[in-house]
């Protein structure tokens, strides 16, 4: 299972709104989002995501893909 950490790497960073990380990803990553998608990555885990998004994300926030994703391996029924 994957879990959605951007909020969690934003508030490591002293990042707090939308706003400034649309900021950050315009003067750092030269990459700009809606307001509406910033709001739905804050919100809600996506389902999917362009790489270059996924790439300005890094690039802003100076972290890798491991820091935004956290991965939970399922758990297994012993004996199955």
């Amino acid at each position: 299972m994957l879990v959605w950490m951007l909020r969690k790497v934003m508030a490591e960073r002293g990042v707090w709104t939308g706003a400034a990380l649309a900021r950050l990803l315009k003067e750092k990553a030269n990459y700009s989002l809606s307001p509406a998608s910033i709001s739905a990555l804050l919100t809600s885990q996506p389902k999917q995501m362009k790489t270059e998004t996924l790439d300005a994300l890094c690039t802003a926030l100076e972290c890798t893909p491991n820091d935004l994703w956290a991965y939970t391996p399922p758990n297994r029924v012993k004996g199955a």
